[in-house]
């Protein structure tokens, strides 16, 4: 009579359990369990095998010690192609078990030193090392097709078996990534930049193409993290491109970043052509789109409010937008958006989540490190270095600028009155030049506003510059060898100018 095949199911999400338990016992598998897995399966009248009742050893240490044994992981690791292995499994009456089905106790959802698993991942790690003859499962999703599989060929193939080994060094790679983490963020001296770094990504979303057609795209996420770009729901266009999110991501938080009046921020290849903060959603529009119509062609669109029928009206009189971003769009507002911009996407999103504590920019051989981007000082920390005191309001376009340009490539210099941004201009080598780009793309319309800069001047000439653009307030870092020349020009130009005491470098 041919030995029956086995299988080990120990889990701690008991989702589908039954119901794989009850398919196993049908094609004649005999089935090893403890606890509450075995419960749900005596439950659902089927035979299963108490873990103590195998191994002949007590369950001990308030079930910390249930299937590390021998008679446990010898029938997992026995290589059954190897006669000496064959021979120590008949001198110790141990049986080879040939499915082994776990997941793992929680720790991501209950961090703490007694939901770290340790006989759940030694299981897996020895099934997925001896996949050659054993099978591992370690995702619920995956046990409709085993037992197909399993109905159809009697056995997993080599592939299968491949696949599922390959996923559960990965499921056991980001659990114990986890727990470092927890450590890092427990410890009574937590270190910011901790001495190893354990990333644990998950491929949810492939893209048509990255940045450029020849190169291959994905979306990743923290492993069993889903964020707000997997519950995003997308009304309208085609699947979102490589650039799509990178673009939506930038300028949703800008949008999120200015308060609870109706902003709109709009980007263009990553850098803000277009933000303002207005009485209305459809007037923040209007003057986001008037900072740079030229550039706001095939930008993204990001709304920190639901989009009204009075904001399409000046939606359909502007330039094309590849994505559209939005707490939630009025009734009939998606259909008159599709109805004109039939390739737009439009996109409902929930409110941004605080972003990693690190970020990482990929070097030759490694990764550079530092803290996330965030903003260090607020306007009751800054200092006003000129002889005229600032007014409120220009305290209040000053802190708009600022804030714009914290979310604009180095060397950034934005002009802005009255919670608009007028000029940006970003990404030059120089940061006279980046001025001059915000002065002519404000035309004027910043006057009696304020200038901000990243990081500080090093020469009077960029004050100039801003004074002759027309704004009434400078802020800056400031820490330059030549402040005293820069504030002496603020005071012949009788500007207001405040050092913030931090720098906003974004590269």
């Amino acid at each position: 009579m041919t030995e029956p095949r086995r299988a080990l199911l120990s889990v701690f999400d008991k989702s589908g359990i039954a119901e794989l338990a009850a398919g196993l016992v049908d094609l004649g598998w005999e089935l090893i369990s403890s606890g509450g897995t075995a419960a749900v399966i005596a439950n659902a009248g089927l035979p299963v095998i108490d873990v103590a009742d195998h191994t002949g050893s007590p369950i001990m240490l308030g079930h910390r010690v249930v299937t590390l044994h021998p008679k446990i992981h010898g029938g997992i690791l026995a290589d059954r192609s190897d006669p000496e292995h064959q021979a120590d499994l008949e001198a110790n009456g141990i049986v080879p078990i040939d499915l082994v089905v776990v997941n793992l106790y929680p720790f991501r959802e209950s961090p703490g030193i007694e939901t770290i698993d340790i006989g759940g991942p030694t299981m897996v790690r020895a099934a997925a090392k001896n996949h050659a003859h054993v099978g591992i499962v370690v995702d619920p999703a995956s046990y409709g097709d085993v037992i197909s599989e399993l109905r159809a060929e009697g056995w997993l193939a080599e592939q299968t078996r491949r696949r599922l080994a390959r996923a559960a060094f990965a499921h056991t790679a980001a659990y114990d990534a986890a727990i470092v983490e927890w450590f890092d963020e427990t410890g009574s001296d937590p270190d910011p930049l901790p001495p190893t770094l354990h990333l644990a990504l998950e491929r949810v979303e492939s893209l048509r193409y990255g940045e450029n057609p020849h190169q291959a795209g994905a979306r990743y996420r923290r492993a069993h993290q889903p964020g707000i770009w997997d519950r995003l729901v997308q009304h309208s266009g085609m699947a979102l491109s490589y650039l799509n999110f990178f673009d939506a991501e930038a300028a949703w938080r800008l949008a999120h970043d200015l308060g609870e009046r109706p902003t709109v921020a709009i980007i263009k290849h990553a850098n803000p052509c277009g933000v303002a903060v207005g009485a209305s959603l459809a007037d923040a529009y209007e003057k986001a789109f008037a900072g740079d119509p030229r550039s706001a062609f095939g930008g993204v669109v990001a709304c920190n409010q639901w989009v009204d029928l009075d904001t399409v009206e000046a939606m359909e009189t502007a330039a094309q937008a590849d994505v559209i971003c939005a707490p939630g769009f009025a009734e009939g507002v998606v259909e008159r958006l599709i109805a004109k911009r039939k390739n737009t996407r439009l996109l409902t999103l929930e409110p941004p989540t605080p972003p990693p504590a690190l970020s990482l920019r990929a070097i030759d051989d490694g990764f550079l490190v530092q803290q996330r981007h965030h903003f260090a000082s607020t306007p009751d920390q800054w200092q006003v270095v000129s002889e005229r005191q600032p007014t409120e309001a220009e305290l209040d376009d000053a802190w708009f600028a600022w804030r714009v340009c914290g979310h604009v490539n180095s060397n950034a210099i934005v002009l802005a009155r009255d919670q608009v941004a007028w000029g940006i201009g970003a990404g030059q080598q120089n940061r006279v030049e980046s001025g001059q780009i915000a002065a002519a793309k404000a035309d004027g319309r910043a006057e009696g506003g304020a200038c901000a800069s990243d990081a500080f001047y090093p020469f009077p000439d960029g004050v100039h510059a801003a004074a002759d653009a027309g704004v009434a307030i400078v802020v800056q870092p400031g820490g330059s060898v030549g402040d005293e020349a820069t504030i002496a020009a603020a005071n012949e130009r009788g500007l207001a100018m405040v050092f913030t005491g931090e720098r906003q470098f974004l590269h």
